[in-house]
């Protein structure tokens, strides 16, 4: 079993998901032979780290309306209700459910909602560790990927050619220490 002494500069605490050095990035298949990629501009969260990394906790929002594939076209064709309906759905986010050991890597279960629909979620997530932030306070970094069916959450039309079903999601996420 993992402790906190396993992962070296642990600090137990309440940490703020930093948008400005994060990402949330997704890829997925496009006529079946190209990706194509975007990201979501707007989103936030909590991660909390116990004593025991296994005891840890991660809370995260996304505003499904900052998708951002590079298209504006693109994107607010995504936005109507073809795809997201953000007007209906305007929320996404993660809550965890637990923590387990994956070698030195780690996997973060939890419930997805997405589109008005809560699906289980398993990110496979690497500690990118702890560090000064250069202010006086201290970073967390975190990688995480999962790879979900965006039909299961009843975003865009099933099966045909011109969109991938599997859209995979790529986080890299920067925390800072919550002052208590």
């Amino acid at each position: 079993m993992s402790t906190a002494t396993t992962i070296p500069g642990y600090v137990v605490g309440t940490w703020d998901i930093d948008s400005v050095h994060s990402d949330i990035e997704f890829t997925l298949r496009h006529l079946g032979v190209g990706r194509s990629r975007g990201r979501f501009d707007g989103f936030g969260g909590e991660i909390v780290t116990a004593e025991n990394p296994l005891d840890s906790t991660v809370t995260a929002n996304i505003d499904p309306a900052t998708i951002n594939t590079g298209n504006g076209d693109r994107d607010a064709h995504v936005r109507n209700s073809d795809f997201l309906d953000v007007e209906n759905f305007p929320k996404a986010g993660f809550r965890s459910t637990g923590i387990r050991p994956d070698g030195s890597d780690y996997i973060i279960d939890g419930e997805f909602t997405l589109h008005g629909v809560t699906k289980p979620v398993s990110l496979a997530a690497e500690i990118g560790g702890f560090a000064d932030n250069g202010q006086g306070g201290t970073l967390l970094g975190i990688s995480a990927s999962t790879t979900l069916n965006r039909t299961d959450f009843g975003v865009g039309p099933e099966g045909g050619a011109m969109l991938g079903e599997k859209v995979k999601i790529t986080l890299e996420i920067e925390a800072n220490l919550r002052a208590e």
